[in-house]
């Protein structure tokens, strides 16, 4: 497969998305996903991490809600994606505020990459995760945003 930071010349700015996941999935290579992305996929991005930025410590959502807030149901894996690009990005005062860590799957369990450094970080934070990297979702599960924060978050950040 041909590296993706071309595909916009190659296929169009709205194809880079579908033509770079593959990629991503077969190299695990993140970093690649951001550069060169439609806008549209950028300031989806963007919404995903304002949500993100809004769940409160000692609470979990899972990347399901978090794309069912922003009005795309089906868009559970590019919340995913949003969150794995953080990766690196620690030392970037636009990113660092994300706490990531609080986005896990809808079963309640921790499916990141590091699971060991997702489960000490809720843990710091009181949220009790077992040895199987499960979160009691009953206990720990945020309720989400309201309808005026969600549109807040869709006009700051709107897709084309």
């Amino acid at each position: 497969m041909q590296d993706p930071t071309n595909c916009s010349r190659q296929f169009g700015p709205n194809q880079c998305l579908s033509y770079t996941l593959p990629y991503v999935r077969q190299h695990q290579f993140v970093a690649v996903f951001t550069r060169n992305m439609p806008a549209k996929t950028v300031n989806f991005y963007e919404q995903a991490y304002a949500v993100v930025r809004r769940v409160p410590r000692g609470q979990v959502t899972s990347y399901g809600r978090v794309a069912k807030m922003l009005g795309r149901p089906n868009a559970a894996r590019a919340v995913g994606y949003a969150m794995s690009s953080l990766r690196g990005k620690e030392a970037d005062s636009r990113y660092n505020d994300i706490p990531w860590q609080r986005v896990i799957n809808s079963q309640g369990r921790i499916s990141s990459p590091d699971p060991e450094r997702q489960a000490a970080l809720l843990r710091a934070e009181g949220v009790e995760v077992s040895d199987e990297w499960r979160v009691d979702l009953e206990r720990f599960l945020w309720p989400g945003l309201h309808l005026l924060e969600i549109d807040d978050i869709l006009q700051r950040y709107p897709t084309p």
